[in-house]
């Protein structure tokens, strides 16, 4: 089911190509979603679109489960997520994803923090409170403060349940629940002992130091050839039949080669870019089912 959603919405990407052009007259855009997506790319496309056309974007956050109730339901023209919309969520269902970019979550530490690697295992125990202090990582010896986000439905919260526990419900023992990646990255940039994991596309714009993971770093190329292991789609969401001519439009132009290029300038990869990455993402599904971690069960 996971393959068949993907080729889904890599057509549907194709076949925005052929939406046509918007009059200046039209409204603005109301766009609200992942605070991640937003970042990696959104800022500045909105910026280009609007010099383009004339016609305003207005970017609001909330998270991916907004960003795909709201579009899905007409309350916004576009909607943005780093998770696929859920089937089981009625509230869920008329939602229509458009892949545009890739990104990776990627765990990171305060700056004067002297760890710098973590093993694809050793993630999965700190979440579920198997380890617990940085000497065991090899850093100073103190608690590990760990910063999730509340609640399983969360772009980075499901992702990472699924990439390293291959588990929805998996629990994590955290020292601080925050209600949104924002916390997260914001406690870990002023807690010496905090730990996280969040989008690369908005550590990267915080004070804070990023892992490698295995020895891989999260750098451009890495996560464009799927060397390093949780990338995930970042995605533009409408409500399934909009036919508006101003959400097409934007579409359009996201998903065109100038689209691609301005988010490619801001260090993200273009969708387009690394299709290969939707069938290695199969590696990443049976990694984490032959991990074991799914299994682990805090007491």
């Amino acid at each position: 089911m996971r393959l068949a959603k993907f080729f889904t919405v890599i057509l549907s990407a194709g076949m925005f190509l052929v939406f046509s052009q918007v009059s200046k007259a039209d409204d603005a855009l109301q766009w609200a979603g992942c605070g991640i997506t937003k970042k990696a790319f959104m800022e500045e496309l909105a910026k280009a679109y609007t010099t383009k056309t004339g016609i305003e974007v207005n970017l609001s956050g909330g998270g991916a489960t907004k960003g795909i109730r709201s579009a899905a339901k007409g309350a916004i023209h576009i909607g943005g997520a780093c998770r696929v919309s859920l089937d089981q969520h009625p509230e869920e269902r008329d939602a229509f994803q458009i892949p545009v970019a890739w990104d990776t979550l990627v765990p990171f530490v305060h700056l004067d923090n002297p760890v710098n690697n973590i093993t694809f295992k050793q993630l999965g125990q700190v979440y579920v409170g198997e380890i617990t202090n940085w000497k065991q990582l090899g850093g100073k010896d103190a608690p590990i403060d760990l910063y999730v986000r509340r609640g399983k439905l969360s772009g980075v919260g499901r992702t990472l349940r699924e990439l390293v526990f291959s588990n929805y419900d998996q629990d994590f023992k955290a020292t601080y629940v925050v209600k949104s990646s924002g916390p997260v990255e914001k406690g870990v940039e002023i807690n010496p002992n905090g730990f996280g994991v969040t989008g690369v596309s908005s550590a990267r714009k915080r004070q804070v130091k990023l892992l490698k993971l295995d020895g891989t770093a999260p750098t451009y190329e890495n996560i464009k050839n799927g060397s390093f292991a949780l990338y995930r789609p970042l995605y533009l969401v409408i409500k399934r039949g909009d036919s508006r001519p101003l959400v097409r439009d934007f579409i359009q132009f996201a998903v065109s080669n100038e689209g691609q290029d301005i988010i490619r300038r801001q260090g993200t990869v273009p969708y387009a870019e690394a299709l290969h990455l939707v069938m290695k993402q199969l590696d990443q599904f049976e990694r984490a089912s032959s991990s074991g971690l799914h299994e682990t069960k805090i007491k």
